[in-house]
């Protein structure tokens, strides 16, 4: 008979000898790698390096890497042999990010949005966001690709492509559409070439791209993130938020990134009071379905189920899911006026954006301390020069050249804003309030432009693969502060699935 301290040391020795796996693995799984002594930040900085200089070539998800990342990871190594002020610790701590290319970093990164007319820019300090990584521990591992300009220069421009990196490709097929602005920032976490990942939305693209490559992603409530140091498109929309392989790791970062930041005080001030005391980690709730009352509009095709029987074949085992985990499914809602409630949404958007972006664009060139540009006329220039220099056909800059003619918010402009405030009001607001609902149930990201227009949140979460292979997820949308709530849902539907798988590289050949 062996002696039990004997097996003690025999078990110990066997957990040391397996050997750490990058794929899928999780912050949690990580952090606790370091502490076993199994895995260390400069190893995982330069696992991930490898990757992206192996996968890039083929997802041109990563714009830049940055040439500080290992020096970073060496430091947070020492900090946790140092058993640095227990503050420093968290669960950041040590792990590698990617960063949107319009998310501004004071190092030797650009930050672009992807144009050659902000190339060697240089920026006042690091975003707002970037500030709290960066006190979290994180490691800022380097760019991730984008729509150029977060997909406001062309309205046929497809996504994922921009100027420097080219067309960004989806990991799980490469010809279906990788979607929305923030294509990079979920590539890269899909094909596991970075833990996390900072996205921006304006209007869908943070939920688009991470429902078409298979990611869990948060658009927060406008403002509980801080948009300073983010190359604009219009306050009233824009919102950064994370993504991650899981609703957790997507949790985590959200926990570091939320909050007050004084350069964008107004917005982060009024959005403070819906972030819970002792951050969001406490809402992963395995059992957080239970009693939540959760809509659907079955009726509409703009939210993504009416007459669509393949779409309503797919998700119907997902409703019965929910109902499985104790949620409470309101079905066939009505909006009053809905079709003139979406006209003076997206008409009223349109009108905005125009004058909103020249606005915040131009007070964001201002600011630079270097920049080849210094306004929206100086960019549509730059991008004709650089056209005809290099003798390309680019895609054209029709949205620049509106935006350019506007003067300000004017009579229209005020209209177009207040008509989107009321469509926001007797629209979702109401469905929800009348009908007490904890979450709004689409497929994809359909209906993400409601939570955009009205500053909502939602999150989007794997739901499975098509015929074709092809991810989709499923999205809860909830009314402003509701993250607590809609994590709750998120986290409950993953566990209850755990339908996320990583993609195969042999399918881009």
């Amino acid at each position: 008979m062996i002696p039990p301290i004997f097996l003690l040391i025999l078990l110990l020795k066997t957990v040391n000898s397996v050997d750490f796996t990058i794929q899928e693995a999780t912050i949690d799984e990580i952090q606790s790698a370091f502490k076993q002594n199994k895995l260390t930040s400069k190893d995982l900085v330069e696992i991930y390096i490898r990757e992206v200089r192996k996968l890039n070539p083929i997802y041109r998800a990563v714009i830049e890497l940055n040439p500080d990342a290992v020096r970073q990871a060496e430091k947070a190594d020492q900090e946790r042999k140092d058993k640095a002020r227990k503050s420093r610790l968290t669960r950041l701590h040590g792990i590698p990010v990617l960063l949107k290319d319009n998310i501004a970093t004071k190092d030797k990164l650009n930050t672009t949005a992807g144009s050659y007319a902000l190339l060697k820019s240089v920026v006042p300090r690091d975003a707002g966001v970037v500030k709290k990584l960066r006190e979290s521990g994180a490691i800022i591992l380097g760019k991730a690709s984008l729509s150029e300009w977060a997909n406001y220069r062309s309205s046929n421009a497809p996504s994922g492509w921009n100027a420097r990196a080219k067309q960004a490709v989806n990991p799980y097929v490469a010809t279906l559409d990788p979607c929305g602005s923030s294509t990079g920032s979920a590539i890269s976490v899909a094909a596991n070439m970075v833990t996390v990942s900072l996205g921006t939305e304006t209007d869908g693209s943070i939920l688009c791209p991470s429902s078409s490559n298979s990611v869990v992603g948060i658009k927060p409530t406008l403002g509980l993130t801080s948009r300073a140091g983010v190359i604009p498109i219009t306050p009233k929309q824009d919102t950064v938020g994370p993504m991650g392989r899981t609703v957790t790791d997507a949790v985590y970062v959200l926990d570091v990134i939320a909050g007050f930041d004084k350069y964008d005080a107004v917005a982060t001030r009024k959005a403070s009071k819906y972030v819970p005391k002792g951050g969001y980690l406490k809402h992963l709730n395995a059992g957080g379905l239970k009693g939540k009352r959760l809509g659907i509009m079955r009726a509409y095709p703009y939210f993504g189920f009416a007459n669509d029987t393949e779409i309503l074949n797919m998700f119907e085992k997902h409703f019965d899911i929910l109902r499985h985990n104790g949620a409470i499914l309101v079905e066939n809602l009505e909006i009053i006026n809905l079709n003139q409630i979406i006209s003076s949404m997206f008409n009223g958007e349109d009108i905005a954006f125009s004058a909103e972006f020249k606005l915040a664009l131009n007070e964001y060139l201002k600011e630079l301390v270097a920049s080849p540009v210094r306004s929206l006329a100086d960019v549509i220039a730059f991008n004709k020069k650089y056209a005809d220099l290099e003798k390309i056909e680019e895609y054209p800059q029709d949205l620049f050249l509106a935006a350019e003619k506007t003067n300000g918010i004017g009579k229209l402009e005020k209209e177009a804003l207040l008509n989107m405030t009321k469509a926001s009001k007797y629209g979702f607001e109401k469905l929800m309030y009348d009908n007490k609902l904890d979450a709004l149930v689409t497929p994809y990201s359909h209906g993400s432009s409601v939570l955009a227009i009205g500053g909502y949140p939602g999150i989007s979460v794997p739901a499975g693969y098509d015929k074709n292979g092809g991810p989709y997820g499923i999205c809860f949308g909830g009314l402003k502060g509701a993250e607590p709530t809609l994590i709750e849902i998120a986290y409950g539907f993953e566990q209850a699935t755990k339908f996320r798988k990583p993609p195969s590289i042999k399918n881009q050949f």
